[in-house]
C-alpha cells in the first residue's frame, strides 16, 4: 500500500518602488489560503551610497533564513514527536564580491551557517532528525546551492555539524 502524497503551493508576490537613492519601497503578498500582505522597506547604509532608513535587504533574506527554520524545527519537532522547548539559532550568512576594474561586482555566497540550540530533553539522534527534516522543509535554504546551507547543533558547550 502506498503512503498518500500531499502537495502545497506557497506563492508571495512583491511590487517594489525605487523612492531615493537606494531606498526601496516593496508591498510583499502571500498568496493562498492564508494571504497576508507587508510592507518591506529597504535602504543601504551611507557606505553603499543610502540613508539607512530601512533595514538592508540582505537583512531581511538573513531574518528569512533564521526565522524559516526556526518554524521549521518547531513544527517538525511535533510532527517527528521530538519533545523541544526553547529554540535558539544564530546565523551567519557570508557573500563575497568580486570587482575587476571599474566593471559591476559579482556576488556569489560562501557559506550560511545555522548554529542550532534545541532545549528539552531529546537525544541527541532525535534533535538531529529535527533538523535534517527542518532543512528540508525550509523555503529559504531550497533556493540556496546545495550543500551551502550548514548546520551544527549545541551539545553541551560544543556545536556538532549535522
Amino acid at each position: 500500500m502506498s503512503e498518500t502524497v500531499t502537495r502545497f503551493d506557497v506563492v508571495f508576490e512583491a511590487e517594489g518602488k525605487n523612492t531615493s537613492k537606494f531606498r526601496n519601497d516593496c508591498h510583499v503578498h502571500m498568496r493562498g489560503k492564508a494571504p497576508r500582505s507587508d510592507f518591506l522597506p529597504s535602504d543601504e547604509g551611507p557606505f553603499h551610497g543610502g540613508d539607512g532608513t530601512a533595514p538592508y535587504p540582505l537583512g531581511y533574506f538573513t531574518s528569512g533564513l533564521t526565522t524559516c527554520i526556526m518554524t521549521q524545527l518547531r513544527s517538525f519537532s511535533k510532527k517527528l514527536g521530538v519533545p523541544v522547548t526553547d529554540i535558539l539559532v544564530d546565523c551567519r550568512c557570508h557573500w563575497q564580491a568580486t570587482q575587476v576594474g571599474a566593471a559591476p561586482y559579482e556576488s556569489e555566497g560562501v557559506e550560511f551557517r545555522l548554529d542550532i540550540d534545541l532545549h528539552g530533553d531529546a537525544s541527541v539522534e532525535d534533535k538531529k532528525r529535527v533538523i535534517d527534516a527542518a532543512g528540508k522543509g525550509c523555503f529559504v535554504e531550497a533556493i540556496l546551492k546545495p550543500g551551502l546551507v550548514k548546520h551544527r547543533l549545541k551539545v553541551g558547550d560544543e556545536w556538532i555539524d549535522v
